[in-house]
């Protein structure tokens, strides 16, 4: 799959740009439309960690997280991006006193082993129905994928592909 990623023309540079050049935190093109009258475009883009320069998932402070629709109601993610920025920042630049950073430096096998640990502790706070544990330990085991993900070379938003893929039958 070729990445296409979402450039811009920069009054301020005065030549192109494509966001994420510097930061890494890149747009990668999903489609590209015009309104009525074909003077407007509207970017569909897959964020890649966050969009704004203050490390915020977007420019605008009130922006939707993600729009309802009969199939799937509103839930806000956006702090999963978010997560997903921070430790690919904590992968590259292992903070001193960081339990992430702890983390990275006991390697993929500690990693793993803190998933499957996580993963079976989330199992076994759906099957005792207690919502309050269940959401505890899977905030737990989302984190310690996000970091196994990292340590891979990967992110949440390679898994976010995946589903979409399956979820689209390919």
């Amino acid at each position: 799959m070729v990445n296409r990623f979402v450039t811009f023309y920069s009054r301020s540079k005065q030549r192109l740009w494509t966001k994420g050049e510097t930061s890494g935190h890149v747009l990668e093109l999903v489609d590209v439309g015009t309104d009525c009258d074909s003077d407007t475009l509207l970017v569909l883009a897959r964020p890649r960690g966050p969009t704004c320069h203050l490390q915020r998932v977007s420019c605008f402070e009130n922006a939707p997280a993600i729009a309802a629709t009969p199939a799937a109601p509103a839930a806000d993610v956006g702090f999963l991006g978010e997560l997903d920025a921070l430790v690919a920042t904590r992968a590259r630049d292992r903070p001193e006193g960081s339990y992430t950073t702890r983390l990275f430096e006991a390697g993929v096998r500690r990693i793993a082993q803190k998933v499957g640990e996580e993963g079976v502790e989330t199992a076994l706070a759906g099957v005792a129905q207690n919502d309050a544990q269940l959401l505890g330990e899977s905030a737990d085991l989302v984190y310690h994928l996000t970091v196994l993900l990292h340590s891979r070379g990967l992110s949440l938003a390679d898994v976010t592909e995946v589903l979409e893929q399956r979820h689209k039958g390919g």
